[in-house]
């Protein structure tokens, strides 16, 4: 036995030096640089069919550990990035160039930090491992951009957005190809060994991975319906095995409560999983312990987005009494009293300052909105513009700004920060209007030449997504 224990460590040893080391490029895989351009056209794919989470909480915790997992491994040929999809199934994929995404359902099932970092180190050792580069060169067909619609498709179909992926994928290129991006079982044991080998040095415990596979093995035997994580990730029940046979009479240290995984789990759960079960949850949490900051938090969150910011903001201020600290709640408490109409409240809760990551975009956003609530329009126009200045992709704050401009009567400003909303949300009509109006208002000529040359890229035809329909966004 001990001697077969040596031979598994050396040969993993080996397999993580040829997947992290030597062969970053194979014959069988894409280049490096194939992936990164092709990546591009799939991330605008993915962005366009899911619904993709922008909470900097999730977004940010996810992250910090993806990274401090991809800091134990060598220097790699690619920059790491995870996301979350708001959709009630149990999956995560990794797309090209190191692109990992986490579906809600599979992340409200999770029970602590171990079990996300053993999904996350294996999907990046898939990706190490160029085994999703592999697949995507044996499916390649015409050029990039068709194949990425074509793995969207797929991924979308296997998701459960199937008229969306069909909408995606051009002809019937993906007919017949479904399961083309399915790991084998030789990719899913070698991501296995890598990963475990990350998660360990990353100084996780790797119960949390068996715990992991169990928990996808049992919605299996509960409701035989195949978890999507499956479909893709195949021989479970061997990984299992395999695990369980390295496990054997080692001990188990305990699972450390993480106070980081308990708020973005809580957010997750209560903002984008489905909201009768976060009703119930939290209800029944804050009746059994009602000193639970989590769970008071949680419940405000739930309420908050059911449409009932009154009582939200009840249980919130209770959140918050019980851990002053928290600028996360505070913002949240700040939004609750926005909805409820109480202006004043609102707004010198975000006018506290705050280290919450909260309070770049989201506590800001409303910061302004309250301040043009109580017509105070200039100030809300500078708030605006900073969050503009510090994040020019933050879509919702252009269309604050052209509303506080207007209200200024700076009509130029006005219709050209409503045209840059409309851009941004694909509403490309609406953004011709406005950047049109703005043109009849605008006297600065820098501004001028900018606006034509936008009037005239919109004009060019967007051959990718020419078949998609433009989508209502939704706004609070």
């Amino acid at each position: 036995m001990c001697k077969f224990k040596k031979f598994i460590a050396a040969m993993t040893a080996v397999v993580i030096f040829l997947c992290g080391i030597i062969t970053p490029e194979t014959a069988s895989s894409l280049t490096i640089k194939e992936e990164e351009e092709l990546s591009v056209e799939f991330l605008e794919a993915v962005f366009e069919a899911y619904d993709v989470i922008e909470d900097p909480v999730i977004n940010d915790y996810i992250n910090k550990i993806g990274q401090k997992i991809v800091s134990v491994m060598p220097p790699q040929p690619l920059n790491y990035t995870f996301y979350a999809v708001r959709q009630d199934v149990y999956n995560a994929f990794a797309g090209p160039a190191g692109n990992i995404f986490i579906f809600s359902g599979l992340f409200c099932a999770l029970e602590n930090e171990n079990e996300l970092a053993a999904l996350i180190s294996h999907e990046i050792a898939h990706v190490a491992c160029r085994h999703i580069s592999e697949m995507m060169k044996k499916s390649k067909k015409t050029n990039f951009a068709t194949m990425a619609g074509v793995i969207a498709g797929i991924l979308i179909g296997i998701g459960g957005a199937a008229s969306v992926g069909s909408a995606l994928t051009i002809g019937s290129m993906a007919a017949g190809q479904s399961m083309a991006l399915a790991y084998s079982r030789e990719n899913e044991m070698q991501a296995d060994q890598i990963g475990r080998t990350y998660l360990q040095k990353a100084g996780y415990n790797l119960n949390g991975l068996l715990s992991l596979l169990k928990k996808l093995q049992a919605v299996d035997w509960f409701d035989g319906e195949i978890p999507t994580y499956l479909k893709t990730h195949p021989a479970t029940e061997e990984r299992i095995m395999n695990l369980d046979n390295l496990l054997e009479n080692r001990d188990a240290p305990a699972i450390e409560k993480n106070d980081a995984f308990e708020k973005a789990h809580t957010r997750m759960l209560a903002l984008y999983g489905d909201p009768d079960t976060a009703l119930r949850l939290f209800k029944d949490r804050v009746k059994n312990n009602p000193d639970n900051v989590m769970a008071q938090y949680g419940y405000g969150l739930t309420l908050n987005r059911e449409g009932n910011p009154k009582a939200a903001v009840n249980h919130l201020k209770i959140a918050l009494k019980n851990n002053p600290a928290d600028a996360d709640i505070a913002i949240d408490l700040g939004i609750a009293y926005f909805l409820t109409g109480e202006y004043p409240e609102a707004l010198k809760t975000f006018e506290k300052k705050s280290n919450s990551s909260l309070n770049a975009d989201i506590g800001r956003t409303y910061k302004g909105r309250s301040q043009m609530a109580l017509n105070l329009y200039n100030e809300a126009s500078e708030t605006f513009k900073a969050i503009i200045a510090a994040n020019p992709d933050n879509t919702d704050t252009y269309f604050f700004l052209g509303e506080s401009e207007g209200k200024l009567n700076r009509l130029g400003s006005a219709h050209y920060n409503l045209g840059q909303y409309y851009i941004k949300t694909k509403h490309l009509q609406n953004a011709k209007f406005h950047l049109n109006k703005a043109l009849e208002n605008e006297t600065i000529p820098e501004q001028i030449e900018k606006i034509k040359k936008q009037l005239k890229d919109l004009e060019k035809p967007r051959p990718f997504f020419d078949n998609i329909q433009e989508k209502e966004t939704d706004r609070k």
